[in-house]
């Protein structure tokens, strides 16, 4: 099914994980952070300033993409990777969240799921053969199954129900991902991964984990969290997932998040993040530094020549004053959402291999308790 992608484990420090996934295109550290290229572009940042800051994977999105330009044309233009000039890996979500909440209009059946599209309105019907199919005419690495996303709070019976609609989904897409591979249309070491579902009832993520594992699919997903619930009871369902997935395979916690709720996965045994929070903060005046978010709308900054941070690795972060980031925000000039999602960006693949030291040093916990205490809000946010 994907004989070129496998996952390496290189260190453990409590369930903190150091590992590697290799891919054709490259090989993936693991904790990784993904930015996110919804419409095949990571929002207000070049693909060379996300390959300098240490980016080794992006997502982006089957729903958006499959409206607009249309995953058709992206195939007779070469694939992602060469319409949007980015070589390492792409792992591409099925579209399943976007359904649910973006669609005007949507009916979900056993079969798959009917919606109008939120651009013009034309109607479509996404199922899991087909979200594999645009998947694979997109030519991404990772392929996420179809699931069906319920939003919390949600009784019980409806969770299951979604739950297990889930898993049927899973084996279907796994059978027309084979489908693919048999004929070709699926490139060699590209991997689907399965999405644990369950809402916050941890029998039934538990269930939806060891059902997943039996599928033996290359990797997992735990979906449907960070939608509003508390943070305890986000890391507390997480863990049950976690729990029940295979060591020798990666684990991606989808749609999350913030710094200390990255820090807080890792530290439950998580491998893979994404979410927009970099680049929509970015443009919306914030920043992410090791001192915690600060609001460059603040007047407090007009007159601060001093950077984000003179240590980092980012030009936008080291280079630029406060106070020139307060003007651009508040004058509304573009170039402040730009620099300002890189500077994001950078912070977020500094912190990803900062855990990566600490979990090979064997000073995970230490480095998080540490580093949580720093990622107070700014005196000035």
């Amino acid at each position: 099914m994907s004989q070129n992608f496998h996952y390496k484990l290189l260190a453990q420090d409590g369930a903190a994980r150091l590992g590697e996934v290799h891919t054709p295109r490259g090989v993936i550290r693991t904790p990784a952070f993904m930015p996110v290229g919804t419409a095949a572009t990571v929002k207000a940042v070049y693909v060379d300033q996300l390959e300098a800051a240490g980016a080794d994977i992006i997502l982006g999105n089957t729903y958006h993409l499959m409206l607009r330009p249309g995953a058709e044309r992206v195939a007779r233009l070469g694939g992602l990777h060469t319409f949007m000039r980015w070589k390492k890996p792409i792992l591409t979500d099925s579209g399943g969240f976007q359904v649910m909440s973006l669609s005007k209009l949507r009916k979900i059946t056993d079969e798959g799921v009917a919606f109008q599209s939120h651009i013009d309105g034309s109607r479509h019907m996404l199922t899991p053969e087909r979200a594999v199919e645009i998947q694979c005419l997109l030519g991404s690495d990772i392929q996420m199954q179809l699931d069906e996303c319920v939003a919390l709070p949600a009784s019980r019976d409806e969770v299951a129900r979604a739950m297990q609609r889930s898993l049927a989904w899973a084996k279907r897409a796994k059978t027309a991902f084979a489908a693919h591979v048999e004929k070709g249309s699926a490139r060699s070491g590209q991997a689907l991964f399965g999405i644990v579902q369950g809402g916050t009832e941890p029998d039934l993520r538990a269930q939806s984990a060891q059902a997943l594992t039996e599928l033996d699919l290359p990797g997992y997903a735990v979906g449907g969290l960070a939608v509003g619930e508390p943070q305890d009871v986000m890391l507390r369902t997480m863990a049950v997932a976690t729990e029940h997935l295979p060591a020798t395979k990666p684990r991606y916690l989808m749609g999350v998040g913030t710094p200390i709720d990255i820090i807080e996965s890792v530290a439950r045994g998580i491998d893979m993040f994404d979410c927009v929070m970099p680049t929509r903060s970015g443009r919306h005046g914030q920043a992410f530094t090791w001192n915690g978010r600060m609001n460059l709308r603040n007047a407090a900054y007009a007159e601060d020549m001093t950077p984000l941070d003179p240590t980092s690795n980012c030009p936008a972060a080291r280079d630029y004053s406060r106070a020139y980031l307060h003007h651009l925000v508040k004058s509304e000039e573009y170039l402040g959402a730009m620099l300002l999602s890189w500077a994001n960006i950078g912070f977020y693949q500094e912190l990803m291999a900062a855990m990566r030291r600490a979990i090979a040093e064997g000073r995970f916990a230490q480095w998080a308790a540490e580093t949580k205490a720093r990622l107070e809000p700014a005196r000035k946010a």
